[in-house]
């Protein structure tokens, strides 16, 4: 059984940072294309970060140079690092796993960023 678990969201405030976490069990990790979306509310679910097999990544425009998407493909762990957050990064942040036309999610983290 696939299982993807985000973890390490919770209320920021704006400049602020957080780790999101999301253990990956029942695939072969090492495989999978990993991605960070996040679906903000009234808002379509749209693509944050993504990471290859071999460790390339890429970035929506809005998160460039603030979010960092790594993995750890002994621990079946992959994480995305936000640092100064915006009130617009709020969202529910879901870990996906991808490979040949197989697709997982994870619950999703709620991210909201406020005074």
């Amino acid at each position: 059984q696939v299982q993807l678990a985000e973890s390490g969201g919770g209320l920021v405030q704006p400049g602020g940072s957080l780790r999101l976490s999301c253990a990956a069990s029942g695939i072969t990790f090492s495989y999978y294309v990993m991605g960070w979306y996040r679906q903000a509310p009234g808002k379509q679910r749209e693509l944050v970060a993504v990471i290859t097999s071999g460790g390339r990544t890429n970035y929506v425009d809005s998160v460039k140079g603030r979010f960092t998407i790594s993995r750890d493909n002994a621990e079946k762990l992959v994480y995305l690092q936000m640092n100064s957050l915006k009130a617009e990064d709020t969202a529910v942040y879901y870990c996906n796993a991808q490979f040949r036309g197989m697709s997982y999610w994870g619950r999703g983290a709620l991210v909201t960023v406020s005074l």
